[in-house]
């Protein structure tokens, strides 16, 4: 689905067009190929459109809200004392039903209200995942107010800058001991009123040395509970949907943050149409293990509560055990998450009996098979399948659903139980690229992963794939009122349906600038509000987005992780050892590099190391010194391994006529060179 727009005569290929027969992908000029468009229809509802439609009136209909903190006494009188966040591994474990959440988030709001914030203010919130961030979140926004959103574990310097750079009138921060590291990079600036620190229950002890008025979570409680009981609620925000909600910050190509401003018509765009892609019922438990100030997890969060989901907080380290003790329904990750459940399950695989390993492998391969099979005959692979091809897929399908079928009610059910708990049968997949194995593998033991594709400065979804339409290796159609456009990099002439370009986006979810950076939004929002993202793909004739690759050099890992290349590459080219670098690593779990060594310095360096792996591994050592002795430097920027390449040249085509690397021709030029890295 897409957005509905004045189109004249540009040619367009509706997302809803695709489970209807009598769409085609010609131009409403001559019959030529259609421009790569995506909209939503205006008229002739289809049977894609329909089910979207049928989706969307599953859900509550949050269209009369216009702020995210009026959904709280609605949910309130919704669920009542039905559980809505636990978190058993927090400093202090809190478990809150649905009215209690909407108690709290008036106490929170009162407080910071007779603490001298109003509607427009800015607040920093420097924490990790927990309900007292949303608490915290919510009573910002309850005032009228934005929070501007960062991990307590990001490096300081970043922190520091986030604080400056969006004006914070307010602190709020998850310890003491966060506290004294920002203040050991220098005075906290005069602006700023007070401090609250959410783990701890006073700030008596910090106040004096942070010289500001510092409160604990029970002072802050007890400070909102005093002036509710005074008749001093804070007052209601204006209603208007475009005010600020949020303030994201997303790296930039010199590595600087970017304050990417969210509305609340931007969240709540995703509030009320993911549900095209999942259909929680209330009490559904969901298992949240993402930050939640990253983008994606928060706007998931938000929808989740909405649909009445119980919500359990876990890390990384407690998540093995809480997917068996919580069991959940529904479970917003990223592809590393995948990645690593299918790592375990096959060190499991390789520790089993000849036999039973046999057995399982087989069985596995045959579900794969019909899986393969099954999305062939229902034309929904990235190649247009013909009717022939159709039928004898088909044929194929039947061949193999018997023992499919046999492996579904004896093998799965325990493969997902001793994976995932054994509830959960859809999930949500975002942050970067589903290999296509792993992919496989979950469909084939009866587990949907939902790619969805999206950026910070789009709230974040923009596309996802849905139940009834799971193109694996695509990143699913748009979501309702978004369109999707792709274009030529250079000229920024639209490009027909299938052909490779910059994917260009447009929709009720885009930022409408990023703060106070009117060049940077120059950059990336034209005249005509189509946002830039960056990313180079192509649409499939039924709407479809599928990505190829990235026009910007930013690298996602497969944790989600963003990696800005440029500055880790500058500390690396200051080594005697190397020539030139790049950094690689798209939809990887590690870095990997590139590079072009200087042949005399290497002569020295291999004398000392040997020669082949030996000296593979001894520069990948050198470069993780270098890397991690950068200021600021984080953990995954390290490299996982390295490859030696011969040079990048205005000669051979890998260097533009300012000496820029050309990063997609060198990665199609060392694409085995790239693989032995992350194979050998």
């Amino acid at each position: 689905m897409a957005i509905t727009e004045p189109t004249g005569d540009t040619a367009a290929i509706t997302a809803a067009d695709t489970m209807d027969p009598r769409a085609d992908a010609t131009a409403a000029r001559g019959g030529g190929p259609a421009e790569a468009r995506v909209r939503w229809p205006a008229d002739a509802p289809t049977q894609a459109w329909r089910l979207d439609r049928a989706a969307l009136a599953r859900h509550h209909d949050w269209s009369g809200i216009e702020g995210l903190e009026q959904l709280w006494p609605h949910l309130a009188r919704l669920y009542g004392d039905q559980i809505a966040l636990e978190a058993p591994h927090a400093a202090v474990p809190e478990t809150l039903g649905f009215l209690e959440l909407d108690q709290r988030i008036q106490q929170v709001a009162a407080a910071f209200s007779a603490m001298g914030l109003t509607c427009g203010d800015v607040v920093a919130l420097f924490a990790e995942n927990g309900p007292r961030w949303l608490l915290a979140d919510q009573g910002l926004m309850r005032l009228g107010a934005a929070d501007a959103v960062r991990g307590s574990a990001a490096p300081l310097e970043e922190l520091r800058y986030i604080l400056d750079d969006c004006a914070a009138v307010a602190l709020v921060v998850e310890s003491t001991a966060l506290l004294k590291r920002l203040m050991a990079l220098g005075p906290l600036p005069q602006r700023l009123r007070f401090v609250v620190l959410l783990e701890e229950e006073s700030g008596a002890q910090a106040g004096p040395a942070c010289g500001l008025a510092c409160l604990g979570w029970s002072e802050l409680l007890e400070r909102g509970a005093a002036a509710l009981a005074a008749g001093s609620p804070p007052p209601q925000p204006p209603a208007d949907p475009q005010r600020l909600a949020t303030l994201l910050y997303t790296s930039g190509t010199t590595g600087q943050p970017k304050g990417v401003p969210l509305s609340h018509a931007n969240l709540l765009h995703q509030v009320r149409h993911l549900g095209v892609a999942v259909t929680p019922e209330p009490g559904d438990r969901v298992l949240s293990v993402l930050p939640i100030w990253h983008a994606y997890e928060r706007s998931a969060e938000y929808f989740l509560l909405a649909c009445g989901c119980r919500q359990t907080y876990t890390t990384l380290r407690q998540l093995r055990g809480d997917l068996q003790r919580v069991r959940p329904h529904y479970l917003i990750s990223v592809p590393r998450l995948w990645e690593a459940l299918l790592s375990g399950f096959e060190d499991a695989l390789a520790a089993m009996p000849a036999s039973r390993r046999t057995l399982l492998q087989r069985a596995l391969a045959n579900s794969r098979a019909y899986g393969q099979a099954w999305a062939r005959a229902r034309n929904l692979t990235l190649a247009p399948e013909s009717p022939g091809g159709r039928g004898l897929a088909a044929l194929q399908a039947g061949l193999r659903w018997p023992l499919h079928r046999l492996a579904s009610a004896l093998f799965w059910p325990k493969l997902r139980q001793q994976l995932v708990g054994g509830r959960l049968r859809t999930a949500i997949s975002g942050g970067g690229a589903l290999a296509v194995h792993v992919d496989g593998f979950f469909e084939a033991i009866g587990i949907d992963l939902l790619v969805g594709y999206g950026l910070t400065e789009t709230s974040p979804v923009l596309t996802c794939r849905r139940r009834w339409s799971n193109r694996r290796g695509s990143s699913g159609q748009p979501l309702p009122d978004t369109a999707i456009q792709i274009v030529d990099p250079e000229t920024r002439r639209p490009l027909a349906i299938g052909q490779r370009g910059l994917v260009l986006a447009r929709g009720p979810q885009v930022m409408a600038g990023y703060w106070r950076k009117p060049e940077a939004t120059a950059r990336v929002i034209d005249a005509a509000g189509w946002f830039d993202t960056g990313d180079l793909g192509l649409l499939l004739a039924d709407g479809s987005l599928v990505l190829t690759g990235r026009a910007k050099d930013t690298i996602v890992l497969s944790s989600g992780e963003n990696i800005e290349p440029g500055p880790l590459e500058e500390a690396l080219v200051a080594s005697p050892l190397i020539e030139q670098v790049m950094l690689v690593g798209q939809d990887r779990k590690q870095l990997g590099a590139l590079i072009v060594p200087r042949p005399e310095a290497l002569a020295g360096f291999t004398a000392g190391t040997g020669e082949g792996p030996a000296l593979l591994r001894a520069l990948t050592r050198e470069c993780n010194r270098i890397l991690a002795a950068r200021p600021g430097s984080r953990p995954d920027e390290r490299l996982g391994g390295v490859a030696l390449v011969e040079p990048f040249s205005l000669e051979n085509g890998l260097l533009t006529q300012t000496l820029k690397q050309r990063r997609d021709r060198i990665s199609a030029r060392d694409a085995a060179a790239i693989e032995a890295i992350y194979t050998g």
